[in-house]
């Protein structure tokens, strides 16, 4: 028979048995960048017009943390997120436009990034060598060098680094994670994810004065400067090359990441990916559909479909996971999970309610105040990390070389044991990018 059980059933039985909301252990204590006790915690927010503004919420609603800082290169966005800030805690937050001015804050313990995804990575860097923990947004990186750049940074600093993969926090992925790992469908060998969006056109962009209170040339930071257009800001950079990367990782990473992690997978041994930019002719660079697979040493496999402009759902859903095993499959998504048997009989369902909105840009709700939440009690010693950027970087990792396919050959052969592309001069090309000068990521 199916199980249907409400959000507060499993919750309480979550919190009961340790699974879901229990924490994952301890860690040893670690005390802020100020020389005290992380009793409370002091975070800065850089990036906070969209995601980022949901972000300082969920920090603020932690208990014994305080938004003290706040940094963004717009004035109007700062000036916004400011307000409701101070409208949820004591004192508003101090406001910055530039990163590394706010860095300088001996009393900050923790940045969380969630600018655009050319900065993730150098704003990581920048904020472990001044000492401080980080909450960063995926992909947490622009290419693949900076995914590896990540990891040496977080090793040589010793500062916690969280990715904003926060499905790894969310009960109902925990709860299904652990009944696939103990074998609920058997030997498990597919994952196959996928998002379907009807976004519009980004049209043909023109040059345009840059708006009051942007500063432009910090918004563009470590990439080498190009001229403002007006279809770059505040989302569409996501689908220039030069700024963002693409669909896959934008919102490829977060499915990816739940089918790496029920099948137990690291790197690839291949990778290939199909698709195209086929309903607009506009500025786009990346693709609204495409295929990725990604295959491992034992047999399994991986594959993404994403289609950005043909909203279709998948076995009735916009944005999924099915697992598939030798004894049955799990369908799952933010709002809960079906198990099946071999003959595709339900075995166990789940209803988590109102989960995280997929389709949603700013995101927010509960799934990120329970990552919020493991990344401050982590800081405190009480936890271990959910998503530490040494496990969560090889998802964005695999949506890095699924693009890097589709640019060149169609097809990569991968080193299993690091991800790096063998025999392809012109895919390895694309493994980093230049900077602008004096903007160098720097470890």
């Amino acid at each position: 028979m199916d199980r249907k059980a409400n959000r507060r059933t499993f919750l309480k039985t979550a919190g009961a048995t340790g699974v879901g909301l229990g924490f994952l252990g301890g860690a040893p204590a670690i005390w802020t960048s100020g020389g005290r006790p992380a009793d409370k915690i002091v975070v800065g927010v850089m990036g906070v017009n969209s995601r980022g503004h949901a972000l300082a919420q969920a920090f603020a609603r932690q208990p014994d943390v305080h938004v003290g800082f706040l940094c963004d290169v717009d004035a109007a966005a700062l000036g916004k997120c400011s307000a409701t800030v101070a409208g949820m805690q004591d004192g508003a937050p101090k406001g910055f436009g530039d990163i590394r001015k706010m860095l300088e804050s001996n009393d900050l313990d923790a940045v969380a990034i969630a600018v655009p995804d050319h900065w993730h990575t150098t704003a990581a860097l920048m904020a472990m060598s001044a000492g401080k923990h980080v909450y960063l947004e995926k992909p947490g990186s622009h290419n693949p060098q900076e995914a590896h750049w990540l990891v040496e940074g977080q090793r040589r600093h010793n500062r916690l680094v969280q990715l904003g993969t926060q499905r790894r926090s969310s009960p109902v992925f925990m709860d299904a994670m652990a009944m696939v790992h103990d074998g609920m469908i058997g030997e498990v060998y597919l994952g196959k994810a996928w998002y379907a969006n009807t976004r519009g056109s980004i049209g043909r962009g023109q040059p345009a004065a840059v708006p009051d209170g942007l500063d432009y040339a910090l918004w563009q930071g470590p990439a080498p400067r190009r001229p403002f257009r007006d279809n770059l800001i505040h989302y569409n950079w996501h689908w220039f090359r030069h700024w963002g990367t693409g669909e896959a990782c934008n919102n490829g990473t977060h499915h990816i990441d739940i089918c790496r992690w029920a099948l137990g997978v690291d790197y690839p041994t291949r990778v290939t990916s199909a698709g195209g930019r086929f309903a607009f002719q506009d500025d786009w660079e990346f693709f609204d559909t495409q295929i990725m697979s990604f295959e491992f040493a034992g047999g399994k496999t991986i594959t993404w479909e994403g289609r950005s402009c043909n909203g279709m759902p998948v076995n009735g859903k916009g944005f999924g996971v099915t697992i598939h095993g030798t004894g049955g499959s799990l369908l799952i998504d933010s709002s809960g999970y079906t198990f099946f048997d071999a003959k595709s009989t339900e075995m166990k369902t789940f209803a988590a309610g109102s989960g995280d909105d997929g389709l949603n840009p700013v995101g927010g709700g509960e799934m990120t105040d329970l990552h919020v939440g493991n990344f401050c009690e982590a800081i405190r010693g009480n936890a271990a990390l959910r998503q530490p950027i040494a496990e969560g970087y090889k998802s964005a990792m695999l949506c890095h070389l699924g693009n890097i396919a589709q640019f060149t050959t169609g097809a990569l052969q991968c080193d299993p044991a690091s991800g790096a592309i063998l025999h392809n001069d012109a895919a390895n090309a694309l493994w980093g990018r230049t900077y602008e000068p004096g903007w160098e990521p720097r470890l």
